[in-house]
């Protein structure tokens, strides 16, 4: 059976002759009353208290919870992130290796055509020098020629002359 305060208060004792002072007894369960009064305040409280921390601590595991699944997240993604950007950079190194190959081999082909350009060019010369001596030669011959025929005609000696014509045309010659 539960007592509560109120009843402690409001009850009542038969009134004997030689039994216990109504006075004190009245005081005593006054005092017994508020006792009870305030420990069952007090546990009330508590219960009250233990409530709001139960709750806390149920928001507290909740909150952890969402924190681990979210840490745990955020470590599979930054691993997928690292994956990602590790074959990004995989790629694009393939890309760069490829293309440096092509480049090469494009300066390769470009060095192999300027090469035999090179080489046709030379060819060319020589052979426009080796025509050029011949028909500077052959009209050398031919000035000769007709100095001879002049000298002939004219009983001149060509030793007398300068001879620089024929030294300028020597020298032309040897140049080439």
């Amino acid at each position: 059976m539960k007592i509560t305060p109120l009843e402690i208060k409001r009850q009542q004792f038969k009134k004997v002759m030689r039994g216990y002072d109504p006075v004190e007894v009245d005081t005593f369960l006054d005092m017994l009353s508020h006792e009870l009064e305030d420990v069952l305040t007090r546990n009330k409280a508590m219960g009250d208290r233990i409530i709001e921390l139960e709750t806390q601590l149920k928001d507290y595991k909740n909150i952890e919870k969402t924190l681990q699944q979210t840490l745990l997240q955020a470590q599979e993604t930054s691993g997928k992130e690292i994956e990602n950007s590790k074959k990004e950079a995989e790629l694009i190194v393939q890309e760069a290796e490829l293309k440096a190959s092509q480049i090469v081999d494009k300066a390769r082909m470009d060095f192999s055509r300027m090469k035999e350009e090179i080489s046709n060019l030379k060819a060319r010369k020589e052979s426009i020098l080796s025509r050029l001596k011949v028909l500077l030669a052959s009209e050398i011959d031919l000035i000769k020629a007709l100095e001879i025929d002049e000298d002939d005609m004219t009983g001149r000696d060509t030793s007398k002359g300068t001879g620089k014509e024929h030294i300028a045309i020597d020298e032309i010659l040897k140049k080439l």
